[in-house]
């Protein structure tokens, strides 16, 4: 009882948060030009950038198989993709979760199917057991995430390298400074605790878990866990991981182009400051809220009245269209993703 009274709360506070900034995002708007601007929307624009979107889950599917063959060969590209579909509508509902609900869908299936091909005698050693459980397949998760991260920071550092004087001000001014403010100490300081609190964690674990079940659970889980991040290691064509990886962001610079010039009046800008939308769109989605909303169009929005110039209120109809569009999309593709696997299953 007790953990649902907490994820209620959870999720409670998740939405409130999503609506404030909804609310700081939306007020002020007249929506006589915001109606007006998107009636003026070139909508075949929009539906490439949809498309792109598309694109970009089934690569994503691509690369997290490469990742699951060294734990299950059984897993087929089709699962993968069902399974991110399914996790992305999941995140509409609580945020983050959606990484946490693909990992079961992957996991059960891969376990059903292991147990179909004991039951008709299949040996072991032709493949007949599945290897992959739940916690590897979250290791598996936490690496392909942990690599967008770094995909996105190459991204944002190489725009502050050669557009300094263009886009620094964005990053320093209005997102870096107002956190450090915020915290009231240096940010270095924050990053040490959590780094000393981790490795305390760790050191108890490792040495108590004999003694405890309930460390000894959590042990089990962080092994599987590094078993699969270790997976990338005895993945065959690793190239296409790399490959894969710059097909899906190059989808998500489609996405932003598209949505861009899909605005009569944003035709001014180029293909540098779509990349920066993109950059600044993807930090809207980590926030941990509902499917991004709120958030999203609220840094968005800022970011093209800070370093463009240009109204909020045009900021708003790019944010919305670019956001529900791709929400439209995972929302779809979710939908018939799970009456797949429900069906079948």
């Amino acid at each position: 009882m007790k953990g649902k009274y907490s994820k209620i709360i959870r999720y409670a506070v998740s939405l409130s948060i999503a609506v404030i900034l909804l609310y700081f995002s939306f007020r002020g708007v007249g929506w006589g030009s915001f109606v007006a601007g998107m009636k003026e929307c070139r909508w075949g624009l929009i539906a490439v950038s949809m498309a792109a979107g598309v694109a970009a889950f089934c690569f994503r599917a691509l690369r997290w198989r490469g990742l699951l063959l060294p734990l299950d060969r059984h897993v087929s590209g089709l699962t993968a993709l069902n399974a991110i579909n399914i996790g992305y509508i999941a995140n509409f509902v609580f945020p983050r979760i959606g990484e946490f609900v693909r990992c079961g869908v992957i996991s059960r299936r891969s376990a059903s199917e292991a147990g179909k091909r004991r039951a008709a005698g299949i040996p072991e050693n032709m493949g007949g057991v599945s290897g992959a459980t739940y916690e590897k397949v979250l290791g598996t998760v936490v690496l392909e995430r942990g690599w967008d991260m770094l995909t996105m920071i190459a991204f944002l550092v190489a725009l502050l390298v050669f557009r300094w004087e263009k886009f620094g001000s964005f990053f320093i001014d209005k997102m870096w400074i107002p956190l450090s403010e915020s915290l009231d100490f240096s940010i270095w300081w924050l990053v040490a605790v959590i780094l000393a609190i981790f490795a305390a964690s760790a050191w108890i674990v490792v040495s108590m878990r004999e003694k405890s079940k309930v460390l000894s659970k959590i042990y089990s889980i962080c092994n599987g866990i590094l078993q699969g991040f270790g997976s990338c290691m005895k993945m065959e064509h690793k190239w296409r991981f790399f490959l894969y990886t710059l097909l899906i962001w190059a989808m998500y610079w489609v996405m932003s182009i598209s949505t861009m010039y899909a605005i009569p009046s944003l035709e001014g800008l180029n293909a540098v400051d779509a990349l920066f939308l993109m950059i600044a769109g993807s930090l809207g989605w980590l926030v941990p809220v509902p499917g991004g909303f709120g958030s999203f169009h609220f840094i968005v929005s800022l970011a093209l009245s800070t370093i463009y110039g240009i109204p909020f209120e045009t900021g708003i109809i790019f944010a919305t269209l670019s956001h529900e569009s791709q929400a439209i999309t995972m929302a779809l593709c979710g939908g018939v993703s799970y009456v797949y696997e429900t069906v079948k299953k």
